[in-house]
């Protein structure tokens, strides 16, 4: 692996604020420079943004605010 890579998980963590546009310059190319090479996180970015996509249609009186604490913890738990 070159250097200059970040790895699937670092890319995953940080998609959130890739997508948002949040990233410095020189994480926003070291993201990218993955991208260039991982066709498995290009198809996970795609889904991601299509998920936020199809979240943003969803009429706010169909969310959710309170979500089930067991729901919230297997969340944080897959993150880790």
């Amino acid at each position: 692996m070159r250097n200059d890579l970040i790895t699937c998980h670092e890319l995953i963590d940080f998609l959130d604020d890739y997508v948002e546009g949040e990233l410095s310059e020189e994480r926003r190319a070291k993201f990218e420079r993955h991208l260039a090479v991982c066709p498995s996180c290009v198809a996970f970015l795609e889904s991601y943004r299509e998920t936020v996509a199809a979240l943003h249609r969803i009429a706010p009186d169909e969310l959710c605010d309170d979500a089930p604490e067991e729901l919230v913890a297997a969340i944080l738990d897959a993150r880790s």
